[in-house]
């Protein structure tokens, strides 16, 4: 059973940084497409970043590529996602999500229908 476990989400002043996690079980991110979403209360889930299998290649979406970076733990099955100059509208909850490589991984703004394994999220509140 794949599973996917985020963490490191929380309150924090608008300006802050923070830093979340995603530990994969079963699977490894160097046989898998990983990225990170976001859902804000009352909207769509929003892709804001992918990394390739290896951790060397990472797509953004295009509003995101400035204060987010994605990248791989020096374990193999670690993801994390560091967050800067958090902005109030930022207060959403996090996911990790999986696919396997074998089918390709997608290119661009990540979208939430082409990853077949998600975390339970972590919140991340940003006060002003």
């Amino acid at each position: 059973q794949v599973q996917l476990v985020e963490s490191g989400g929380g309150s924090v002043q608008a300006g802050g940084s923070l830093k979340l996690s995603c530990v994969a079980t079963i699977i490894s991110t160097s046989d898998t497409c990983m990225a990170w979403f976001r859902l804000p209360p009352g909207k769509d889930r929003e892709g804001i970043a992918s990394l390739f299998p290896g951790g060397r290649t990472a797509d953004y979406a295009d509003r995101m590529i400035v204060r987010f970076t994605i990248s791989q733990g020096n374990t193999a099955n670690t993801l994390y996602l560091e967050i800067n100059d958090l902005k109030v509208e930022e207060t959403a909850r996090y996911f990790c999500a999986a696919r396997s490589r074998y089918s390709g991984c997608p290119t661009g703004a990540p979208r939430p229908q082409d990853y077949r394994y998600w975390g339970q999220g972590t919140q991340v509140t940003v006060a002003s």
